[in-house]
């Protein structure tokens, strides 16, 4: 292989990095967190922006398995004590959506208002 294109490779790899990086930033901002601990959701309400895709990372704080479910999210997960899991949702239209937890019909349930 040439000098030249060797160069010409590195230089690509470069670039994408640098195109790839802000978008990578991006991301994490547009990421929201839940946790259940001690038979509740907090927050109980989320609001974030509406018409945008977001990222909920929900933790499962307590030591029993729970099940993060919204049907208007289209969202059903069973998750046991101590795990997290990342919620990846499209842009929402303005409006509420509940979640709750099905294993327990107790536990009140959250709303995530997009704005």
């Amino acid at each position: 292989m040439s000098t030249l294109f060797k160069f010409l490779i590195a230089g690509l790899f470069v670039l994408a990095a640098a195109a790839t990086a802000p978008a990578a930033a991006g991301a994490q901002e547009g990421v929201a967190e839940i946790r259940f601990d001690n038979h509740h959701f907090a927050p109980q309400t989320l609001t974030v922006p509406a018409g945008q895709p977001l990222m909920i990372k929900v933790v499962n704080s307590s030591k029993e398995t729970i099940e993060f479910e919204s049907f208007q999210l289209n969202r059903e997960v069973a998750m046991t004590p101590g795990e997290t899991i990342t919620v990846h949702l499209p842009a929402l239209s303005p409006g509420s959506y509940d979640f709750y937890d099905d294993f327990h019909q107790d536990v009140r349930q959250g709303s995530l208002i997009a704005k």
